[in-house]
């Protein structure tokens, strides 16, 4: 009976072995052309969050936000965790409908395999492409197409619906944008700023910050006309 089990063993084994080949897909090509779609495929899944952040209306917000604490001279309250995240969930709100869009006509149809890759990709990011070229500017736009014309080689440049111009182009208008409305958010604080200051030189407490005194100021008066519901509506608003 012993005997007979070494006998089995080797066929047993042999028969257990695990074949990797059997555990990933079987695309055409070559070892190292499947290593390099791996190693593509998780380079895309690294850099992810950031190009979904850049792709949306979450660089505006933050850069109001930002403005806000600077302009109210407050250095860590709220603290980035929390602009961070209030900017987070402001974004998913104004999102929701591209986010949906792109679930229901790419993604959910490759995961139900109704769809292969490239069309489901396409999909996926054409709900993106859509709200990102109806918030760029024009002038934004065609500058990136300028400059892919003076590419050597590429003498045509990029067409403006391809992510490459539109990308770019999103982030800077966002930028713009998000600058414009800090001014206007640290304008009124400004003037506090101007009038305490005025008031204490004319005092002659010259040793006495006027931090001092406009800070509690600018606090009660952004609490009294109540700053976060009109700034949270006004940066939504902006996307309407």
């Amino acid at each position: 009976m012993f005997a007979a089990g070494l006998l089995l063993t080797p066929g047993l084994v042999h028969a257990q072995s695990i074949d990797l080949n059997d555990l990933l897909p079987q695309p055409s090509g070559t070892a190292a052309g499947r290593i390099i779609q791996v190693l593509l495929v998780l380079t895309v899944l690294s850099i992810a969050p950031g190009l979904l952040v850049m792709a949306t209306c979450f660089t505006r917000f933050i850069v109001a936000l930002s403005f806000l604490r600077a302009g109210l001279g407050l250095q860590t309250t709220p603290s980035n965790v929390i602009l961070i995240n209030l900017a987070l969930f402001m974004t998913w709100f104004v999102m929701a409908p591209t986010f949906e869009k792109s679930w229901q006509t790419g993604l959910k149809p490759l995961m139900e395999e109704k769809l292969e890759t490239g069309p489901a990709i396409e999909n996926m990011v054409a709900p993106f492409k859509d709200f990102m070229k109806a918030n760029a500017r024009p002038a934004d736009i065609e500058l990136f197409q300028k400059l892919s014309q003076k590419r050597p080689g590429d003498e045509a440049g990029a067409s403006s619906d391809s992510l490459q111009i539109i990308v770019p182009a999103f982030v800077i208008s966002e930028l713009r944008r998000g600058f414009e409305i800090g001014f206007l958010i640290a304008l009124p604080f400004l003037v506090i700023d101007m009038v305490v200051a005025s008031i204490v030189m004319s005092m002659g407490m010259m040793m006495l910050s006027p931090i001092v005194f406009s800070l509690p100021l600018k606090v009660l008066f952004f609490v009294l006309i109540d700053g976060w519901n009109i700034l949270v509506s006004a940066l939504i608003r902006s996307y309407a």
